[in-house]
């Protein structure tokens, strides 16, 4: 299958370890991979602050960039606010503009979801605590969320990470709460984000962990931030670097 990697502009310039990780998983199970060095933010940041106009501008050109193609990210977020709130923007959408929104993934779910992986050839051997990113859970339907008793099971991450040879998958208390990132929220309400990160950061310690993982970096740069300033406390690496890993 031919994937266009769309990798988010803080993953680009902060963690591109985690692109290349995801190019490397995606290119293992049997895609071929293109990436277009054109490609910027999804707009998220502007829209997340009212700055409606300045998203659909940016919206706009990425629908033009990936036009007609089929997306994976290594960001539920990112995935989130293209399938979410693109058709909130004011924009003019038409057919093909509908499939490609339609046809954007996060990386673990396009993996389990629509190529029918349940493991790949992965080994890391420690023991690995997962944050459940608000985003994936209740924008993309990635797992179940604890308000919901509809059963729909494990995250496609957390499927895939059960496979992966010699690592043990930890899940902490309150397994679905916020790490208190939130985007521009840990700029305008930075206490309360800081406090429900040490919050998040402990409850993952407490299960023994030697590293935190996740979908997202964005809640992973929250956490690894607060780990650092405390200075203990298990790391944070990005599910695509677990799967990547051999």
């Amino acid at each position: 299958m031919d994937v266009a990697l769309f990798v988010p502009c803080y993953v680009d310039q902060l963690y591109p370890r985690a692109g290349l990780a995801a190019a490397e998983v995606l290119e293992g199970c049997g895609c071929r991979v293109s990436f277009d060095a054109r490609q910027t933010c999804c707009g998220q940041p502007m829209a997340n602050c009212g700055c409606a106009s300045d998203a659909a501008r940016l919206a706009r050109r990425h629908l033009d960039l990936f036009r007609g193609k089929v997306t994976v990210s290594p960001s539920g977020s990112c995935v989130g606010m293209v399938r979410g709130h693109y058709q909130e923007l004011g924009l003019i959408l038409d057919d093909e503009d509908r499939r490609t929104i339609a046809n954007t993934f996060e990386l673990c779910e396009f993996l389990v979801l629509k190529m029918g992986v349940e493991r790949v050839a992965a080994r890391f051997p420690h023991k690995v605590s997962v944050q459940r990113s608000c985003h994936g859970l209740r924008e993309l339907g990635l797992g179940t969320p604890s308000e919901r008793t509809d059963g729909r099971g494990p995250s496609p991450a957390e499927r895939l990470l059960a496979g992966v040879d010699g690592l043990t998958l930890l899940v902490p208390e309150r397994a679905d709460e916020c790490c208190g990132f939130g985007g521009t929220f840990a700029v305008t309400e930075d206490e309360v984000s800081a406090r429900m990160g040490r919050d998040r950061c402990a409850a993952h310690a407490a299960t023994g962990a030697e590293f935190i993982t996740g979908s997202d970096w964005s809640c992973g740069m929250h956490l690894d931030g607060i780990r650092r300033k405390q200075g203990a406390g298990p790391p944070f690496i990005h599910v695509a670097e677990i799967l990547a890993s051999r």
